[in-house]
């Protein structure tokens, strides 16, 4: 399947920000969700709306903790607190943030020759290759200079002290087992889909998954979110990263959602053997297969509708407490995806 990509190395302008955003970085995050049809543009400017929507809330919530705790700046820590109970994406954000600050601490270290020289000694590659001489200390050195490093949540009772205890290769808190199951789930998802892709199909996956509201594009997302209108401060680097994280997560949970609606409405549909012979169809054929020639892609009715889903759905770890009156337990406030 043939889809337009772009590959800027400079700030894109706010008219081909937007374009890139309705056209293409959205149809690509549906993509690698399991939208394998092209999306129409009305279905991703639904999309468009729904992320925006949801940002501008994220901002505004953030915005009131940090007045509560007496700052004028947005923190890392109260975009965790938005997500607190939604504990397999807490994770990942975390891990995410984790191995960011590593690829930074390589890139570094990589920027500075001297420091590769003193650990490599004379050879220039510095033992990279793994061929002889490479010597068993380079490799600890670097493991240990390239760890990833623990990001500490607000609530996490380590927090409350100013020293911490050395952490241990083999331990694992139930948060990140959490995070594990979920990914697991994820990674055999992702291997359904791409088992029977050809060479090239993969490669345009793999471009897929770097869609980015924020890669390379940071001024241009600020300006679309309305920073501005929201907080009183620029937000740093972090901020805005972790908001390019949790959009690529609204987009993909979207998607999935509304793909199961399209499916519950695809079933009432069908009957008899013919509903049998396309499954058995289905599984035969990879990502890529015949039945992509009569597919229709979802449409904003999925989309609107698998919206509606997710904020009736029950929050996992949050309960509900009847107040009394018969309009008490009527959500009111958006709630985030």
């Amino acid at each position: 399947m043939a889809r337009p990509t772009f590959q800027l190395d400079l700030e894109p302008s706010t008219e081909e920000y937007n374009h890139l955003l309705t056209h293409v970085t959205i149809s690509q995050m549906m993509f690698v969700s399991g939208e394998t049809a092209e999306p129409s543009p009305e279905t991703t400017t639904v999309i468009e709306e729904i992320v925006h929507t949801q940002v501008i809330e994220m901002l505004k919530r953030s915005t009131a903790l940090a007045t509560r705790r007496g700052s004028r700046s947005i923190s890392t820590n109260d975009l965790f607190f938005l997500i607190r109970h939604d504990k397999a994406k807490l994770s990942r954000l975390v891990t995410f943030l984790s191995w960011k600050d590593v690829r930074k601490t390589a890139k570094d270290s990589d920027d500075k020759g001297g420091d590769a020289a003193d650990i490599g000694g004379d050879d220039p590659l510095g033992g990279a290759d793994g061929g002889p001489g490479a010597g068993g200390p380079v490799v600890g050195d670097a493991g240990k200079k390239n760890k990833r490093t623990k990001v500490t949540l607000p609530w996490d009772v380590s927090s409350y002290f100013s020293e911490q205890v050395p952490e241990r290769d083999d331990e694992e808190d139930e948060e990140e087992e959490e995070m594990n199951e979920a990914t697991i789930a994820r990674l055999k998802t992702a291997d359904e889909r791409t088992k029977n892709m050809t060479r090239e199909e993969y490669v345009h996956y793999s471009e897929c998954r770097q869609a980015s509201f924020t890669f390379r594009k940071a001024k241009r997302f600020r300006e679309w979110a309305g920073f501005h209108l929201y907080t009183d401060s620029k937000p740093n680097d972090d901020i805005v990263d972790i908001l390019g994280f949790l959009t690529f997560e609204i987009v993909q949970t979207l998607t999935e959602e509304a793909l199961q609606v399209k499916a519950e409405e695809e079933m009432k549909n069908r009957s008899g053997e013919a509903d049998v012979l396309s499954k058995k169809r289905k599984m035969e054929t990879g990502l890529f297969g015949v039945q992509e020639e009569g597919r229709t892609p979802v449409g904003p009715k999925h989309i609107q509708e698998s919206f509606r889903r997710l904020q009736v759905k029950p929050i996992p770890g949050r309960n509900r407490v009847w107040m009394g009156g018969p309009r008490s337990l009527q959500r009111t406030e958006l709630r985030l995806i």
